[in-house]
């Protein structure tokens, strides 16, 4: 079992992989959830809108897609993350890089552990629960 970090087409992101890995555990925990095969593949829009069409039929850009293969209380998955994406988001949002390159990852580790952000209010639900990860952190 174990958290793993990989990029496709595009320069890999500066991160201290244990310390990522530690909280991401820390995080899961408090859902109640132990962390099984996590991999995470750092990729270009281009690379994500190619995922996005292929297997989910949608034809856009997005930060993430999340792969969900948990069973039980072990959380597992791929979690594609635009770096591209990522970077706008964090001119958008006035935040730094790091800030929403963490909250990006974080988020695919919240969905895995069953917190939806597509519904009605849920998107303001997922922020919440990001905040308390990131919270965290510090």
């Amino acid at each position: 079992m174990a958290i793993s970090y990989y990029t496709e087409d595009i320069k890999p992101p500066v991160l201290k992989k244990r310390e990522v890995s530690n909280w991401i555990k820390q995080v899961a925990a408090t859902y109640g959830k132990k962390t099984g095969d996590i991999s995470y593949i750092f990729c270009s829009d281009e690379k994500i809108l190619e995922v996005n069409r292929q297997y989910l039929q949608h034809d856009y850009y997005t930060d993430i897609i999340t792969f969900d293969y948990s069973e039980g209380d072990k959380i597992s998955g791929d979690l594609f993350i635009s770096l591209d994406t990522v970077k706008t988001n964090a001119e958008k949002f006035h935040t730094n890089y790091e800030e929403e390159l963490l909250r990006t990852i974080i988020h695919g580790i919240l969905h895995l552990c069953g917190i939806d952000d597509k519904g009605p209010g849920e998107r303001e639900i997922m922020e919440e629960h990001e905040n308390k990860a990131l919270a965290l952190r510090l």
